[in-house]
């Protein structure tokens, strides 16, 4: 069984827990996931199975999207509703019209400093489990991109503890845990992410995604709601490859021009393509010249998928 599955992970379930139950339920071995969702949280998962897991190095890097409910006035240890809080303030006179403003500052290439729970590791053990231990180590800040983050409601303006809801849409590393501390500590009040939902990775939306419930139900016809390989890789463009020199790209040698049919104009060096056989998707490779000859370009795979 090969291919890629638009799961909804509901709130209280890890990300391990999800790709055990839909290893579990569909009875394979191989599964796995593009990108973690905190415990907490709700959305779409990216499962990969079969073979299909070797693509997921390809879809993890996507830009994401994600509903946050922010909760000013008091700030917790883990950054959002589950940690014990740390520190209070009154929040009461903030407004709509403030969070609105600050939100530009966020907005393009920012750094971020990832959060002691994430799992991120140190000297090989994952962060948050350090904290568990009550170990705190120091963290480097890290670029991200918010490509956009928008106000969409609020509500509790003039008490203590009011909340936004805000959308955004992030590079792959982002943590919005972070994103809303960040925010109430340029507002002065404190906040921590109270909800999170993510709507979108890459190019898999929640609107298409799948419950565990759908999953079990079809757990014997699951072909219908699997993505193809070819599907998800669509955007890298495709070079044909000869019957003839089909083994040879399965083997994982490279690709010279002899055993192309057919390839798009205008390629670069270290460009990433889909080899494409007569039966189908064989491999992703990467351009490249040889270095005895310039003008001599060959594909190298970087994954084999036959």
């Amino acid at each position: 069984m090969n291919g890629i599955l638009n799961v909804l992970k509901p709130p209280g379930m890890t990300s391990h827990d999800l790709v055990s139950f839909v290893r579990r339920t569909l009875k394979i071995k191989k599964a796995g996931h593009t990108g973690t969702l905190d415990p907490g949280a709700a959305g779409v998962m990216v499962v990969c199975l079969g073979r299909s897991t070797r693509i997921a190095r390809f879809i993890s890097g996507d830009e994401k999207e994600y509903r946050a409910e922010i909760t000013f006035g008091g700030s917790t240890d883990t950054g959002d509703s589950f940690g014990e809080v740390t520190a209070e303030h009154d929040a009461s006179n903030l407004n709509e019209a403030a969070v609105k403003a600050c939100l530009p500052f966020f907005t393009g290439n920012i750094n971020q400093v990832p959060p002691m729970v994430s799992a991120l590791k140190r000297q090989g053990r994952k962060l948050y489990e350090l904290a568990r231990a009550g170990q705190f180590v120091e963290r480097q800040a890290r670029a991200v991109t918010i490509k956009s983050l928008e106000y969409i409601s609020g509500a509790g303006w003039g008490r203590p503890r009011p909340v936004a809801l805000l959308h955004l849409t992030c590079s792959k590393g982002t943590y919005v845990r972070t994103l809303c501390e960040d925010i109430g500590n340029y507002l002065g009040c404190g906040a921590h992410m109270s909800f999170l939902v993510r709507t979108r990775a890459g190019s898999f939306c929640i609107s298409e995604s799948y419950t565990l419930e759908d999953i079990k139900n079809a757990a014997g016809n699951i072909s219908t709601m699997l993505v193809t390989m070819d599907n998800v890789l669509a955007g890298l463009p495709p070079v044909k490859v000869k019957n003839g020199a089909v083994a040879a790209v399965s083997s994982g040698s490279k690709l010279y021009l002899p055993g192309v049919a057919a390839l798009p104009d205008g390629l670069a060096d270290g460009v990433l393509v889909r080899l494409q056989g007569p039966e189908g998707l064989l491999a992703v490779a990467e351009t490249a010249r040889d270095p005895e000859d310039s003008s001599r370009i060959f594909f190298k795979p970087v994954c084999v998928l036959v």
